[in-house]
């Protein structure tokens, strides 16, 4: 199992549920401003965004590196592929990457993202994503969690170091025998300034809006056109 695989299985014990429903209403309204009749989401997990927009009429696709998360889609009747995103095939008026997955990534990964990201756009594309402040990794993502559930129990323990943040995922969960079998792993996600992302050679940085999702300013959207 790979840890995003991981992190599919633990999400429900997350308890990020309303912090999602307020993203998905967050990049919605932005997306209304614009022309979207093609939709490509990064990182799609489970495929609620996709439902939301395809509701208004916009063909979606979504791609995530989860095959859990992938397999769920299509299981809902979503088109989802588990490729990367350079692998996509056409072009699309939006793109997106909801809930901090640029963070997901070091500079080097992320330079290849973005490039990626600018070949799937139309000319008049644009891309919207979020990422977290630095106050949201040190003040906020930072420390330790645990929920159970049923037969299920998580515990998240979060520390925030050299701008990168490593969250270690322990869950157990008890199979038909009465065992509880434990999975565990640690996700990596890195703190990435704003001035990396107006450098960048394929998008050109056009708005960005510093918000609260959990705490005070721990979020920052950026949006993004070709160059």
């Amino acid at each position: 199992m790979t840890n995003l695989d991981l992190y599919a299985k633990a999400e429900h014990l997350l308890g990020i549920e309303e912090a999602t429903e307020a993203l998905y209403d967050l990049y919605r309204s932005e997306l209304d401003d614009y022309n979207v009749k093609t939709l490509l989401d990064v990182g799609c997990g489970r495929g609620g965004f996709m439902q939301r927009m395809i509701s208004d009429g916009v063909e979606c696709k979504g791609v995530d590196l989860s095959a859990v998360m992938v397999a769920e889609c299509q299981e809902a009747g979503l088109d989802a592929e588990c490729i990367d995103v350079a692998d996509v095939a056409g072009k699309y008026d939006a793109i997106v990457s909801i809930f901090d997955v640029l963070n997901f990534m070091d500079k080097d990964d992320l330079v290849k993202f973005c490039e990626a990201i600018a070949e799937k756009l139309n000319d008049d594309g644009i891309f919207i994503a979020d990422i977290n402040t630095l106050y949201g990794f040190s003040d906020v993502a930072e420390g330790t969690m645990s929920n159970d559930e049923d037969d299920e129990f998580l515990v998240v323990d979060a520390a925030f170091e050299n701008k990168e943040l490593h969250t270690k995922f322990t869950l157990f969960e008890k199979d038909e025998d009465g065992r509880y079998m434990k999975y565990q792993d640690t996700i990596v996600q890195y703190f990435h300034k704003i001035q990396f992302f107006q450098k960048l050679s394929g998008l050109k940085l056009i708005e960005k809006q510093i918000f609260s999702l959990y705490d005070t300013e721990d979020k920052t959207l950026l949006i993004f056109k070709r160059r």
